[in-house]
């Protein structure tokens, strides 16, 4: 079984050492002019401020939540919890640098070369950075907790002591808390991440738009307009930090849930007189590691292959071959590597319904289940396609159409991933039972690596269009980084529609390990739905995530509206700006909407860890249970509106922009129009749905850690055994 382990080991390092490659080879391109040195480096020195705030905040949470583990579980968990903190960090903060760097290159390199490939090349390469440091970092961390405390509970003989008492009387297994500590400290990260980077990029943008587009009528991304720079940093704080730790925390979970089930029907075999040995049991264990190690190998593959060859003027076609062969070789080792672990294992007792194969065959439906959702995003948001091309053919009649429209096409848009989910649960449960289901969610997640990179590839690009208006470059310069930037639109939403779809099995796998937890071994594990405290529990949980929601967009109205007040400040006060004969100050802004962000993301991230612990205390696991049903579906349906919506508004404005709307551009009433739907999509798709991926995710993680101690202790139990 080591040698599993080392494999996966050395799939990390290759993984970060190709990523540092990368890193050093964006950096000796050419930055270019002055001028453009000049505005990369306020963006970069805008995100890193920032990151810099946004971790205080993020250590003091992190170190309170530790020593709360450390006093109600064990020092090992807390131990586990702050290496899934570092582990979840370390990429952000590599990612948002590699962005911040990547973004005038690529202009630099569309300014001197013309050829949209080679600018491609380095926009890619640039996200390859970000997307091989999510999956190398979050594998190391998986290999420390299963090689260190692995062996430490061998050596503490806890092997064959499947549950432990500690001082509160309360059992747990030591291993897969320990392993739910590590997913606890990556989800933490992930929620500040995603929340305080979605506030601070949608409320920069917004008054970038509302005052510079609509009220000066100056282009987007004009240097003129003081929020420029905070709307550039913000494409990185939301876009690349965000996203990032967002999968990368669904990789963890995912993972992290295949195991604990893998645990819990042991455990529930051994109660009941089944055929689970201890070595089918290791094996379960490790499959999900290996897997997620294979699938990185293929990503390196895969991103090596398209970087080491002279690309096409088709981006999107380059990206998608970058994805289809990550994803094909991940299941053709997976496969292998199936045969090869459970061939000759006695599987009679793990509902393995296909034999040696069954868990490859689950994750290879996640792996299928993941794409498909993604070319459904697509479809709904490309400006290729119908639904955004009725979104700009609205326009013409103005804002209201533009936005209702909008709202049908993202409407409209959840069905068909909600279906493959769906059926993707459905046919993993017929494979390999409720293991087949997290194998699912892990077999999504395994190409995590490309399908980061890819979306990394979408704010480069989209920062370097910026960066080529501002430094007021070449009209051809600007058509290259508009292209890639269109493209990046895309992807973003792609990667939105597989972030909530990864985020909605790994959710649900967590949901089930949660109901393994507080069941009795000899029952079977069951949330009966129609308890009347379960069904409440469902009925608050389905209003959570709209109340989240609510708060998100009220705390990106109160940064924007900030924002609007001292652009418009600085053109009334400083009327040479608009002439160019002013500079704005672009600094007071970005300290606006870092304050902004700031301030309002403790409240919802705070609620997202709060609402399971203190609902299962007051009410149990059953309300809890109930909760997480109801706010798992209630978000993925949501998610999937406000992404969609807001990509479709975005790319339905671009459509307009490039005259393809009987020969409307900017400057028209029907671009106005598009301007205020993209507008109003903004806080929906960046901030509202990536937040609500975190919020299911967390909340579940919260919740299986918490359930061992408020399955024992809670108020309503308490009252209940009072009077009787």
């Amino acid at each position: 079984m080591l040698s599993w382990i080392v494999l996966v080991f050395f799939a990390s390092i290759l993984a970060l050492a190709y990523a540092r490659l990368n890193f050093c080879s964006v950096k000796k391109v050419d930055e270019g002019t002055p001028l453009m040195k000049k505005i990369a480096s306020h963006i970069r020195l805008g995100a890193l401020t920032f990151l810099n705030f946004e971790f205080r905040i993020i250590s003091l949470a992190a170190v309170a939540i530790a020593v709360l583990l450390f006093l109600v579980v064990g020092w090992y968990v807390a131990a586990a919890f702050l290496i899934g903190a570092l582990m979840s960090s370390l990429p952000a903060l590599i990612g948002m640098r590699i962005a911040t760097y990547a973004n005038v290159r690529v202009s630099n390199t569309a300014r001197t070369t013309k050829k949209l490939g080679q600018t491609l090349k380095v926009a890619l390469k640039g996200g390859s950075v970000m997307g091989l440091c999510v999956s190398g970092f979050a594998l190391l961390g998986l290999v420390i907790v299963y090689v260190v405390f692995g062996i430490l509970f061998k050596q503490l003989s806890i092997e064959n002591v499947y549950l432990v008492r500690n001082w509160l009387g309360i059992e747990f297994s030591p291993f897969t808390m320990t392993l739910s500590g590590y997913a606890l400290g990556c989800s933490i990260i992930a929620m500040f991440f995603r929340v305080g980077g979605g506030i601070y990029t949608k409320a920069a943008d917004m008054g970038a738009d509302l005052v510079g587009k609509t009220e000066a009528g100056i282009p987007e991304d004009d240097p003129r307009n003081p929020a420029t720079i905070a709307d550039n940093v913000g494409d990185n704080v939301g876009d690349v930090a965000g996203l990032g730790s967002d999968l990368l925390e669904s990789f963890v979970g995912a993972i992290s849930s295949a195991v604990i089930l893998a645990f819990h029907l042991f455990l529930s075999s051994e109660a009941t007189s089944g055929s689970i040995t201890q070595s089918a049991l290791q094996k379960m264990y490790l499959y999900p590691l290996v897997l997620a190690g294979f699938g990185v190998l293929a990503c390196v593959i895969g991103i090596g292959y398209v970087l080491s060859k002279e690309l096409s003027e088709n981006p999107h076609r380059e990206l998608n071959i970058s994805t289809w062969l990550s994803a094909g070789l991940t299941i053709v080792l997976a496969g292998f590597m199936s045969w090869f672990m459970f061939r000759g294992e006695d599987l009679t007792g793990l509902n393995f319904y296909l034999g040696a194969l069954s868990p490859w065959i689950a994750s290879g439906l996640g792996i299928v289940a993941g794409v498909a959702i993604g070319f459904v995003a697509e479809y709904f948001t490309s400006y290729d396609y119908g639904p955004t091309k009725s979104i700009a053919a609205a326009s013409i009649e103005g804002p209201a159409l533009t936005i209702t429209q909008g709202m049908a096409v993202g409407m409209r848009s959840t069905m068909a991933p909600v279906l493959i989910l769906g059926g993707t649960v459905l046919a993993a449960y017929n494979v390999a039972g409720m293991y087949g289901i997290a194998m699912a969610a892990v077999g999504m997640l395994s190409f995590v690596a490309t399908t980061v990179t890819v979306d990394t590839y979408g704010p480069i690009a989209d920062n370097a269009g910026g960066i080529a208006e501002m430094s007021e470059l070449d009209h051809e310069v600007r058509e290259i980084t508009d292209k890639l930037d269109s493209v990046g639109n895309t992807t973003a939403a792609i990667g939105k529609g597989f972030a909530i779809g990864s985020a909605a099995l790994a959710a649900t796998s967590l949901m089930v390990a949660y109901i393994f937890s507080f069941s009795p071994p000899d029952v079977e594990p069951i949330l009966n739905i129609i308890n009347p405290m379960a069904l409440v529990g469902a009925l608050v949980g389905a209003a959570l995530p709209f109340m989240f929601s609510g708060i998100l967009i009220e705390s990106v109205t109160k940064a924007a509206r900030k924002m609007v007040d001292e652009v418009r400040r600085q053109f009334r006060e400083k009327p040479g700006i608009l002439e160019g004969t002013e500079e704005p100050d672009v600094n007071t802004c970005v300290a606006i909407a870092s304050e902004g962000a700031l301030q309002e993301m403790k409240l919802p991230s705070y609620m997202a860890v709060a609402f399971p612990i203190v609902s299962g205390f007051v009410f149990g696991p059953d309300f809890v249970g109930g909760a997480l049903i109801g706010s798992i579906l209630s978000s993925v349906m949501l998610a999937l509106f406000t992404g969609n919506a807001g990509g479709a508004w975005d790319n339905a404005k671009k459509l307009v922009e490039s005259g393809a709307i009987n020969g409307h551009t900017k400057g028209s009433e029907t671009h106005a129009a598009a301007v205020v739907g993209d507008t109003v999509g903004d806080p929906l798709k960046d901030t509202v749905g990536p937040s609500l991926d975190i919020l299911i995710k967390i909340m579940s993680v919260v919740s299986l850690i918490a359930v061992a101690v408020f399955a024992k202790y809670n108020l309503y139990d308490w009252l209940i055994s009072l009077f009787q």
